[in-house]
């Protein structure tokens, strides 16, 4: 009995946060370091980015007291994307350190602010690594994808967003939440063809593809486009929850899909009622009413009938 209890008593829950560069990271880490100080938790943010300068958030764990970019660029004469990858080589090799580093915070909730280099999460294996490493250490963490939501007005963008959060998540293994990021950008470069939970929820790509063909340069690749949407549904892992960091009820819900990925919802650490407890496990009947209210703030709508919509597609 001991020793199940010590067990429980040494898990450490977190996030470890990525995506591309300025799709809103470390604004993320700052916004949700402070909105969890609000809710009660001790949150401690580790600072994964060797290049990251001129924190916002008060860091806990800093890696560029182990390796920065500039020395490695400098000494090893590399440029940013080669320096980054032998970087995060260097940390995986020195993990002891970080293991050290975060022995020092006990009871705490974590924040991992990772780098932006998109190859690091789908095929370069220092990042999964660490990750792994860190779940041996009992830290159980959920993955936060963040992309930028206006990718969602270029159809050929959104699909190669499709296709690198697919491979993210393959590639990390670790329970994932995809975030759009900055909502209240979401038209700023263009309109929407369809309403947002078409695209938080992934659902038929074909649409997509039509509005494809009607561009003559994007036409001749309709066969790839085509297939890379089919890759795409056949896995059926991909959705996303819309996010303003500037939002509580938008924190709520995105805070409510990380709790329930990495259990941390089910773990004895705070007092919850029933209808909490309920509300996180069976979060999935509560997303559609919340992306309506999303869509209701930050998209322009045309006053069209489903059938007029349908007319036109």
């Amino acid at each position: 009995m001991s020793s199940q209890s010590g067990v429980k008593h040494s898990l450490r829950f977190g996030q470890v946060v990525i995506g591309p560069p300025g799709s809103g990271k470390t604004t993320y880490c700052q916004g949700m370091q402070e909105f969890l100080t609000h809710l009660g938790r001790k949150v401690v943010v580790v600072n994964m980015d060797p290049a990251n300068e001129g924190l916002p958030y008060s860091c806990g764990v800093d890696i560029s007291e182990l390796v920065t970019l500039d020395d490695v660029m400098e000494g090893l004469k590399l440029g940013p994307n080669g320096g980054l990858l032998y970087s995060m080589e260097y940390v995986e090799a020195n993990l002891d350190w970080l293991e050290n580093k975060l022995k020092q915070h006990s009871d705490c909730y974590f924040l991992f602010d990772c780098p932006g280099q998109v190859e690091l999460y789908t095929h370069q294996s220092s990042v999964k690594n660490i990750f792994s490493q860190l779940a041996k250490w009992n830290f159980r963490l959920t993955a936060v994808h963040l992309v930028d939501s206006h990718y969602c007005a270029d159809p050929a963008k959104f699909i190669s967003v499709l296709c690198t959060s697919l491979s993210t998540m393959l590639h990390v293994e670790l329970p994932h939440v995809n975030i759009l990021s900055k909502m209240d950008l979401i038209e700023q470069y263009g309109k929407l063809a369809f309403n947002l939970d078409f695209y938080t929820e992934v659902m038929d790509l074909t649409y997509l593809l039509d509005h494809l063909a009607a561009d003559p340069f994007f036409k001749k690749f309709h066969h790839l486009n085509q297939k890379l949407a089919e890759v795409i549904q056949d896995y059926g892992l991909v959705s996303f929850v819309p996010l303003n960091v500037q939002d509580k009820d938008s924190m709520i819900q995105v805070l409510r899909a990380v709790d329930k990925a990495n259990g941390y919802c089910f773990e004895d650490l705070e007092e919850r009622n029933l209808q909490a407890m309920m509300s996180a496990a069976v979060g999935a009947d509560f997303q559609f009413d919340s992306t309506l209210g999303v869509q209701e703030r930050y998209v322009e709508t045309g006053g069209k009938s489903v059938e007029e919509e349908m007319m036109n597609l």
